[in-house]
């Protein structure tokens, strides 16, 4: 890779300090319009749901829909501390099943559900809550009740959109003849993953998902939900799920214009265009394609999978960065597998330069976004505060947790002490139960 591309390339990509406050700057702005309905990127969404006591209690399943992998599981809640008796299958979506009608796509939910009972050995004998993980943009109007607002990650079933998901889904439960189950919340990843933390940890009060997708959540008083007017003058707090995929307040590259561009959803879901698992890899790709062009990659010799939509996967994102080897052969062989004819190391040098440069942004825009919830919560940060995180792309993807609490600590000085980030593994499906158990009238809550 020529000097002045490597240059230009870490330029276009490089976050400072001052355009990370920037970000928070703006990501502030936008939070205070959508709690007051106003329009922005920001969506803001009330939840009905706040977080738990503690001292919950009782068995209660919960099904976690939030990529082309779910989850159906069960678990007892005896008050404070860990779940206890935890069962759960993981189940596989093919791409047809995404992309099929709405109806063919809860019909294998249900389904699913189904296996699980029978396998699992459930007593349905008496009635059991379910609490249902729906992690793509929601307008809740009830615990138990939210419209489906548009699909991402790649989901288009028809029928969908602008309906109730829980009433879908409870239409095909009925229609697979399963009795006894009560859907009784409805709730997307990062409102489980906060409510999964904060079941034994009072502090926890930000929930973030990066993975395939991205999103957080946090806990707001209900007297600023100003959108909610029924609630400005209520004490309490209520979890916002703030889709913060869809901020778009970010200095974009030429890369960036080009995959929105050529997406799904062109203009929306900006940040997660920058973040997710599932765009950093085409990311490299399209990079890669205009070095190849520019003959600094391969000799500018054409390859086919390079050519290839989304050939590239956040997953050999993460091979690439994890390759220490002095020859740098897992990356060697990774281009050979994708159709490069006799890559050479400073091939791999270059990819892996590329994958550290959009890996190392996609931490600091999320830090940015961390820090400004958090400071949203408590500008002087003056109380301790948990960020529940999960997901692929934070737990798997080399060095990126630890650019994240960087970025934070850069942000916060002195106050870095008070906030930890903290990876809370599966809190999606073990927050649905829990939330269940919270919507439940019949839950033991003594």
């Amino acid at each position: 890779m020529t000097l002045n591309a490597m240059k230009t390339l870490e330029r276009d990509l490089r976050l400072s300090r001052r355009e990370l406050e920037s970000i928070v700057k703006s990501f502030h702005q936008e939070m205070k319009k959508g709690l007051t309905g106003s329009s922005g990127s920001l969506k803001m969404i009330p939840t009905y749901v706040d977080r738990p006591t503690g001292s919950e209690k009782g068995r209660y399943l919960a099904l976690d829909l939030g990529g082309t992998n779910f989850r159906i599981l069960s678990l007892t809640l005896k008050g404070r501390g860990i779940p206890s008796d935890k069962r759960v299958m993981k189940f596989a979506l093919r791409k047809r099943d995404i992309s099929t009608t709405g109806k063919r796509l809860f019909k294998f939910l249900a389904g699913s559900i189904k296996k699980f009972i029978k396998e699992k050995k459930i007593d349905l004998s008496g009635s059991i809550d379910l609490g249902f993980t729906f992690s793509f943009p929601v307008k809740t109007t009830g615990p138990a009740s939210g419209t489906l607002i548009v699909w991402t990650k790649g989901f288009s079933a028809s029928g969908v959109e602008g309906r109730d998901v829980v009433a879908l889904l409870e239409r095909a439960i009925a229609d697979e003849k399963i009795d006894n189950i009560s859907v009784v919340a409805l709730a997307n990843d990062t409102v489980g993953t906060l409510v999964a933390r904060s079941y034994d940890d009072k502090d926890c009060d930000v929930g973030v998902i990066i993975g395939t997708g991205t999103n957080a959540c946090y806990v707001e008083d209900l007297r600023n939900i100003r959108k909610m007017k029924n609630l400005r003058r209520q004490p309490g707090t209520m979890i916002i799920n703030i889709e913060w995929g869809n901020f778009n307040r970010l200095k974009a590259t030429r890369y960036d214009r080009q995959l929105d561009g050529e997406s799904i959803n062109p203009g929306a879901q900006i940040l997660e265009k920058m973040v997710s698992g599932m765009y950093l890899g085409e990311l490299c790709r399209l990079i890669a394609v205009d070095l190849i062009s520019e003959k600094i990659l391969f000799g500018g010799r054409a390859c086919g999978n390079f050519n290839k939509n989304m050939a590239f996967s956040g997953e050999f994102v993460s091979q690439v960065l994890a390759d220490r080897s002095r020859g740098l052969s897992g990356i060697i062989s990774l281009l050979r597998r994708l159709g490069v004819k006799d890559p050479g190391t400073e091939d791999g040098k270059t990819i892996r330069k590329i994958c550290s440069l959009l890996a190392v942004r996609a931490a600091r825009i999320s830090a940015a976004a961390i820090f400004a919830v958090i400071t949203r919560i408590d500008p002087d940060i003056k109380k301790r505060h948990i960020v529940a995180i999960d997901g692929s792309v934070y737990e798997k993807l080399p060095g990126f947790a630890e650019n994240i609490k960087s970025a934070v600590s850069e942000l916060s000085g002195v106050r870095t002490g008070k906030i930890r980030i903290s990876l809370t593994k599966d809190g999606s499906g073990y927050g649905a139960a829990i939330i269940a158990a919270v919507s439940s009238a019949e839950g033991d809550t003594k």
